[in-house]
């Protein structure tokens, strides 16, 4: 198989794909997450394939369970630190004079 380099490539995660690593990152394997959850393991699994589509509760469950943003989980987008929806644009101080 042939792997090519193409500079500037972001890869896009899906639902499933964020719901996965956030429960990698709790170290938990499906069974266990399923239980601390009070989810069915083929739930998860099927959440994390992407074979079917949490309710908005289960999401919340899932971000309180693994301790990740919802913002994250459901949009891929990292809140900002003062909870305004991060824009890439810079935050400009309140005092718009230039400094010397």
């Amino acid at each position: 198989m042939t792997i090519s380099y193409q500079p500037g490539i972001i890869p896009q995660w899906t639902v499933a794909d964020r719901l996965r690593k956030a429960r990698e990152l709790t170290g938990m394997d499906q069974t266990e997450f399923a239980e601390h959850a009070g989810l069915s393991r083929a739930g998860v699994s099927n959440a994390e394939r992407g074979q079917s589509t949490p309710r908005r509760s289960t999401l919340k469950l899932w971000a309180l369970s693994t301790g990740v943003p919802l913002r994250w989980i459901e949009t891929g987008e990292a809140p900002s630190p003062d909870g305004e929806r991060a824009s890439g644009l810079p935050q400009l101080d309140s005092n718009q004079q230039p400094f010397d």
